[in-house]
């Protein structure tokens, strides 16, 4: 009896210690985000007649966006913000992302961008298109600029 007795006070004694600890929430691990890509291709598309918009969006969807060198995409329309510096000339914006220029390439030559082009240039007044590199600054910053929180540095928080 009198280890019996003493195994409830243990087990009390021991299980209390669990209810003050705080469990994470969310995932067990961290999720990590992926890089940007290296090559950022942006395409800006002003249409002849905007009733084709919802059909060459589908058609981009599904052929641009499939292509397997292609690391990132997204098409849409634009996003009204309010803001009078946001440009809103065009009627449809198409971003892949690539991770090299050979997957750049690829995508150029790729059935799939060629019969794209091919069959929506008659419909289309003007397209845009801009490829960037995602290069890191290498200069060093001078010192008063390295602030530790970046987010109090441009008065976010």
């Amino acid at each position: 009896m009198k280890y019996i007795f003493v195994s409830i006070v243990m087990s009390c004694a021991l299980m209390s210690g669990c209810f003050g600890h705080h469990f994470p929430k969310g995932p067990a691990s961290p999720i990590i985000k992926a890089p940007p890509a290296l090559i950022s291709h942006i395409v800006l598309i002003t249409l002849k007649d905007p009733i084709d918009l919802e059909a060459i969006r589908w058609a981009a969807d599904f052929s641009l966006g499939t292509i397997p060198s292609v690391a990132t995409y997204a098409c849409g329309s634009h996003h009204e913000t309010g803001r009078s510096t946001v440009l809103n000339d065009y009627d449809l914006a198409i971003y892949l992302g690539f991770a090299s220029q050979e997957d750049l390439d690829a995508y150029v030559t790729h059935p799939q961008h060629v019969g794209f082009v091919e069959r929506w240039d008659p419909k289309v007044e003007l397209w845009r298109v801009y490829d960037m590199l995602d290069e890191p600054n290498t200069l060093p910053l001078p010192a008063r600029i390295c602030v530790p929180d970046r987010r109090k540095f441009l008065g976010i928080f």
